[in-house]
């Protein structure tokens, strides 16, 4: 995908995806790959069942995640300690070096719509190994 030039407006279908860093496949939306946009970008992100992403950050960007469909957990906070589950309908703002990775726990697949304040989901993104495992051990030590 590149920035495709357009008149200061721009239609981006459904059909186009990419694989980000963290570990899932988007669905292509207004970005700096598709469009040009410099300062914000959003696409679409779906998790199916039991799908994790790889915990990260996105270094001095901000990010707003509204739940389309589904449901799904977020663990976050410095050793991914705190979470919170995210209903159909409702958003959830992740302050700029926020470390983070959404967890789909609910049994069902989701959609979320992810928007970014920076022209591309992927700059910016710094991953975490060390939060991955951290996350994996604390799962299993529950299952």
């Amino acid at each position: 995908m590149s920035g495709r030039a357009h008149d200061g407006l721009a239609l981006i279908k459904p059909g186009q995806t990419y694989v980000g860093k963290q570990g899932f496949t988007y669905g292509a939306g207004a970005s700096a790959e598709t469009v040009g946009a410099q300062h914000v970008c959003m696409n679409v992100l779906p998790m199916p069942t039991g799908a994790v992403a790889k915990a990260h950050y996105h270094k001095g960007i901000e990010t707003i995640a509204y739940m389309l469909e589904g449901e799904c957990a977020v663990y976050y906070g410095d050793n991914l300690q705190d979470r919170v589950l995210v209903h159909q309908g409702e958003q959830c703002f992740v302050a700029a070096d926020v470390p983070h990775a959404p967890r789909n726990e609910s049994g069902k697949p989701c959609t979320w719509i992810v928007v970014h304040s920076s022209g591309s989901d992927q700059d910016g993104i710094v991953l975490l190994p060390e939060l991955d495992a951290q996350l994996a051990q604390r799962m299993a030590a529950t299952a």
